[in-house]
């Protein structure tokens, strides 16, 4: 009977569908967990092929590589630690959410995943079968129950294994990060230890890092036998740490774990957007980015942002003035891509406007200038940077937020270019105090320098697409701050036109701003991908017809 043990947690970042490479890092980190003297290293929620593998894990090929890559890694436990690790796994023509446990050279025991989350942005029952209520693994003696991830947020599966006896739960996951998550994991697990009479331990480990439009904070923790937490690791950063544990007859207890503050408001924002942003651009094996610098604020944040991802070098912000571009955008954009240290090139695309002015004036003979001739100066911009982009490798990032593309306040294939954009999430209101809280960093938050990056006059003065004369964007939508408390709440709260004019908001308003919102969904079916920051995102989460003539 084993009554000390040394337990490794391997919060680690893996690639989806890079089953060789998640199989090296997992042996390097066994290995680094052999010599800290480790008796078992956990990584996180279907590791060997990488969280969410979406259809890529009904390719039978995808799940046959796992379980040769899961055979290779047995084979290293022999002298070494044992390995707990997640993986697809087929059985009986059923296909698996699964966690495998490897020790002295062979697969000791498999559990599968028996709730199956199927909302918001997941959608596992469209992929796999939930497996039987869990069995407790017996693994040196030690009583060890083995719940993946949504096990964990409903009481069947935990109180079963309490039920056998288990003296630990450790539970491997892929839990997306998003701001209300840390508050959502308290709720749904303080109340364990008043529920459950019985010692017992818990050891929580999650993935981290970006995966298209989610991203993964690990933030892992363990907690003893009576609730104490004895170890959190930092969130979105790759992390292998031990913790001792040792059995006591009052259950078992742990010391020596790495213990961090947890990362929220602002901050949290600005890491999760820039891990997300990086990885999309490293796993996707882009050398860089390159963005329209327009001397305003979202297409600053959107390169101070890629700054901290990626490095300044790896940034590539371009001014495109036309004849409305102001003098102070064309310093603002300046300054700003000077004090981030990024490249920074002036292309005048007027002489491209006006080429189009002049081959379409037949047609447009007797018609007055209107969106039309607007959106021409935004497709022509974007054009320019699809040609740099194609022809020396960098992502177009696109920097629209979510209050325009809310409302359709972007031009299709002209602003909306690019192959990410890292504010799909963040509305305007936000996009402001992110401005302000990363100005008034006074410590590395990224790559990037420390303290003011973004020009003051670009988050003070009124906003503006700079398309035609004496233009702000308050021209044509309320206020950023009703605007977004509108959206708000017919988006992430699904409330009524009834509810928010209750809430004092003008009627008129309200519908002009929801029949906006409908009508603007074809535009976002055709948007670059940006991380999931808020309770609703507009892709995974949000799922609307485009063909939709409901109004409240």
């Amino acid at each position: 009977m084993t009554d000390r043990i040394t337990l490794v947690t391997a919060q680690l970042n893996p690639v989806v569908g890079d089953i060789a490479g998640n199989l090296a890092m997992a042996r390097a980190a066994h290995a680094e967990a052999r010599t800290r003297g480790g008796d078992i290293v956990v990584f996180p929620e279907m590791f060997m092929l990488g969280y969410p593998p979406e259809d890529l894990v009904l390719k039978p090929s995808a799940v046959e590589a796992c379980r040769e890559a899961l055979d290779t890694l047995a084979a290293a436990t022999r002298g070494g630690p044992a390995i707990l690790i997640g993986l697809p796994w087929k059985q009986n023509s059923r296909l698996h959410n699964a966690v495998a446990l490897l020790d002295e050279g062979r697969l000791v025991a498999l559990r599968f995943k028996h709730e199956l989350p199927n909302y918001a942005v997941f959608d596992e029952k469209r992929v796999f079968q939930p497996g039987p209520l869990p069995e407790i693994v017996k693994w040196r003696g030690i009583k060890i129950g083995l719940p993946i991830c949504e096990d964990l947020w409903f009481d069947t599966v935990p109180q079963a294994l309490i039920d056998q006896g288990a003296e630990m739960l450790i539970a491997i996951n892929g839990s997306p990060w998003r701001r209300t998550i840390e508050r959502e994991r308290k709720k749904a697990f303080a109340s364990w230890f008043d529920r459950w009479q019985a010692p017992k331990a818990m050891v929580f480990i999650n993935q981290v890092g970006g995966q298209d439009e989610l991203v993964f904070d690990g933030a892992s923790w363990s907690l003893d036998s009576e609730g104490r937490e004895v170890q959190r690791l930092p969130a979105f950063e790759t992390c292998i740490d031990a913790v001792e544990w040792v059995k006591t007859d009052k259950g078992w207890f742990g010391a020596g774990g790495t213990a961090v503050s947890v990362k929220s408001g602002l901050e949290a924002d600005w890491k999760a957007t820039t891990l997300a942003l990086h990885d999309y651009v490293e796993k996707n094996g882009f050398p860089g980015v390159v963005l329209g610098m327009s001397g305003g604020i979202d297409s600053a944040i959107s390169a101070a942002l890629a700054v901290d991802a990626l490095g300044a070098d790896k940034v590539w912000a371009v001014m495109m003035p036309s004849r409305y571009t102001s003098a102070d955008s064309l310093e603002d954009a300046k300054a700003c891509a000077e004090a981030l240290g990024v490249r920074y090139d002036i292309i005048d695309v007027e002489p491209t406007i006006a080429a189009f002015g002049s081959i379409l004036s037949e047609s447009f003979a007797g018609t007055q200038p209107d969106t039309t001739e607007e959106n021409l100066q935004s497709r022509t911009r974007g054009v320019v940077l699809m040609a740099l982009s194609n022809k020396f490798g960098p992502m177009v990032l696109s920097t629209g937020n979510k209050s325009e593309m809310a409302v359709g306040y972007a031009t299709l294939y002209g602003d909306m270019n690019g192959g990410y954009n890292a504010l799909k999430d963040i509305y305007k209101t936000e996009v402001f105090e992110l401005a302000w809280w990363r100005n008034s960093a006074n410590h590395r938050v990224g790559l990037g320098p420390v303290g003011q990056v973004i020009p003051e006059r670009i988050i003070t003065k009124p906003p503006s697409a700079e398309l035609r004369d004496d233009q702000t964007d308050q021209d044509s939508l309320p206020p950023y701050d009703i605007l977004d408390a509108i959206l708000y709440g017919l988006v992430e709260e699904e409330r009524s036109v009834r509810e928010l004019v209750a809430d004092g908001h003008d009627e008129a308003e309200v519908k002009r701003i929801e029949n906006l919102l409908y009508r603007a969904e074809y535009k976002r079916r055709q948007a670059p991908p940006g991380a999931k920051i808020g309770p609703k995102n507009f892709g995974r989460d949000r799922r609307y017809p485009i063909t939709n003539r409901f109004r409240n």
